[in-house]
């Protein structure tokens, strides 16, 4: 029979529609009633952590002399990071090697446990160590604490992520598995670009199968062109105002230029990049 037929073909073709689909992720039953242990491994593993961060700073407030340190807090505007700048620029010179250790694990403490205020910190590396060196700092501490991060949320991260941002990880993933044979480019095309924010990125990364090397190496790159534009202004500190005067028209311009011949070559062909200009959209909105 000819209407039969056509029938059978018809649910065939629906069947193999079906079967090329990929389910969303889905959040696994243990996460929502995890066991008495498996609830406090999280809690262990994070503070455990914590503790390590903590032993270092001590250490390093065990080498500096008897003073009164008062002035160490994190800054939260530009009025107390300048007081900080002005107490830590009497003992750089003298315990360079302490107040780069405590620097280091202060940023990379901030990016680990997502603590807003690392734009602070980057100003205050240009103000202490001047352009180059501020900037192979702030790189480097940025990417340690991306990475450390990265691993944190592999192990304990999969609930926040799923909790916080779901349609944003549905998003990502769908990126990351279209352009797996191409992913370093596109990965350094998120951290130049605001598309996907930086924490995110840093917490859903490991969930979707970013390799490591391919996401430490993006950070590495991609983190440069705004660390130049902090760095450079943390060198005139006592002239900022607030931080909408970071972004002049020189640094913009700068900015602009260094991330275009970034993302050069995860720029896709033309037809693939106006197919997904859409979703790229709705993946930052």
């Amino acid at each position: 029979c000819p209407g039969k037929g056509a029938g059978e073909r018809g649910e065939k073709g629906r069947k193999g529609s079906r079967r090329k689909l990929s389910p969303p992720p889905r959040i696994p039953s243990y996460f929502f009633c995890p066991s008495p242990r498996l609830a406090r491994t999280p809690a262990a593993l994070g503070a455990g952590v914590a503790a390590v961060f903590a032993a270092g700073l001590v250490g390093v407030y065990l080498s500096m002399p008897d003073s009164d340190y008062s002035f160490l807090k994190l800054p939260r505007n530009l009025h107390e990071l300048q007081i900080l700048t002005g107490h830590l620029e009497n003992y750089t010179s003298d315990y360079t090697v302490q107040v780069l250790i405590g620097y280091c694990a202060v940023y990379i403490f901030m990016q680990t446990f997502m603590i807003p205020g690392t734009i602070f910190m980057s100003l205050l590396a240009g103000a202490l160590f001047g352009q180059l060196r501020g900037v192979a700092l702030v790189v480097f501490a940025a990417s340690a604490g991306a990475s450390s991060c990265f691993f944190l949320s592999k192990l304990i991260g999969k609930p926040l992520v799923f909790v916080l941002w779901p349609d944003k990880l549905t998003f990502f993933q769908k990126q990351v598995a279209k352009r797996r044979e191409k992913l370093l480019n596109y990965m350094l095309f998120l951290r130049v670009t605001p598309t996907l924010p930086n924490t995110f990125i840093n917490l859903a990364s490991p969930i979707v199968d970013v390799p490591f090397h391919t996401f430490l190496l993006a950070t590495l790159i991609g983190l440069i062109p705004a660390a130049y534009v902090t760095v450079r202004a943390g060198i005139a500190l006592g002239e900022l105002t607030s931080l909408s005067d970071l972004y002049d028209t020189q640094s913009v311009a700068l900015l602009f230029l260094i991330g275009v011949v970034s993302v050069t070559p995860a720029l896709l062909s033309k037809d693939e990049a106006q197919d997904t200009a859409p979703e790229i959209a709705a993946g930052a909105s």
